[in-house]
């Protein structure tokens, strides 16, 4: 079967074999993206037209408890300049987010003990108070299921939290040893069995990925079913282990884009140009505005 019918039939029944898969990841060409492109673009015009929201994300904290070895905020890293933004801070800037338009605020950070339930619980209440008809997404990592409860109680809408990967010997080297691949899917399925609209995602060329993991992580996905996916080029920071290692490529990351889009049609994805952009510096632009 070409590439062409692959594609149909990924767009016909959501969802291909293994080895379909890694037929289409490894005979993928610009004729063959172009075509899937056109494909996804359809499927998401038929479903949100030209639709694109806008998330306002607020970084509140690069603390972090963890050492994942990719990551620059990594507690390794004593050269990163560490900072904390106050309550007062954070509504502040939601406050300038609303008046700009934003309806949707990310509280995005490392997982910083500093940060208690009770911190969290407070801040959530307090923005929801001052702006009732804005949902409220955090990205903090995993916490227990009596925290995440508490912060669904307290009004948060939704929570991100990425995967990195689906595969537990690729996960063990990128992750030290206290951190667990079957840990962080338990939290996943946490959060969306508790009621929150739930984001999952992966690195795309990441140090010792292979077509074997990223179909791992299409089929965790698509078991997941989740309501929201980032995924992103891995981009190498100078005070982790992989600082030496290969960036990702937007090639393929675009092309698992459209992978995506035809396996999960309703899903929140990055919002793109031409289905991505990436700024000279190789950092991701629009991660957060999806359709």
């Amino acid at each position: 079967m070409n590439a062409k019918n692959l594609i149909d039939k990924l767009q016909q029944n959501q969802i291909l074999s293994r080895d379909e898969l890694l037929a289409l990841l490894e005979d993928r060409s610009s004729q063959t993206a172009t075509y899937l492109f056109a494909c996804a673009l359809k499927t998401k015009r038929r479903i949100y037209g030209n639709d694109v929201y806008m998330r306002g994300l607020i970084e509140f904290t690069n603390y972090c408890k963890n050492d994942c070895y990719y990551c620059g905020i990594r507690k390794s890293n004593r050269n990163a300049q560490r900072y904390r933004l106050t309550k007062e801070q954070i509504l502040a800037c939601c406050t300038t987010g609303y008046d700009l338009g934003f309806r949707t605020f990310v509280l995005q950070g490392g997982e910083d003990a500093y940060y208690t339930d009770e911190k969290i619980i407070d801040i959530v209440r307090s923005i929801k108070s001052n702006h009732p008809d804005c949902a409220i997404t955090l990205s903090i990592g995993e916490k227990s299921p009596d925290s995440y409860r508490a912060y669904l109680n307290a009004g948060a809408d939704r929570y991100l939290l990425r995967h990195e990967t689906a595969n537990p010997e690729h996960y063990a080297k990128l992750h030290p040893p206290s951190l667990s691949l079957e840990n962080r899917k338990q939290c996943l399925l946490l959060l969306k069995q508790s009621g929150y609209q739930t984001g999952c995602g992966f690195m795309v060329g990441a140090p010792f990925q292979t077509y074997d993991t990223i179909i791992d992580d299409l089929f965790f996905i698509k078991e997941l079913e989740p309501h929201m996916i980032g995924i992103g080029p891995f981009i190498p920071h100078d005070e982790t282990p992989f600082s030496n290692q290969p960036a990702g490529t937007l090639e393929l990351t675009l092309f698992l884009l459209g992978i995506l889009r035809l396996m999960l049609p309703n899903v929140l994805l990055p919002a793109t140009t031409a289905l991505g952009t990436v700024d000279p510096q190789g950092r991701e632009k629009g991660i957060l505005a999806g359709a």
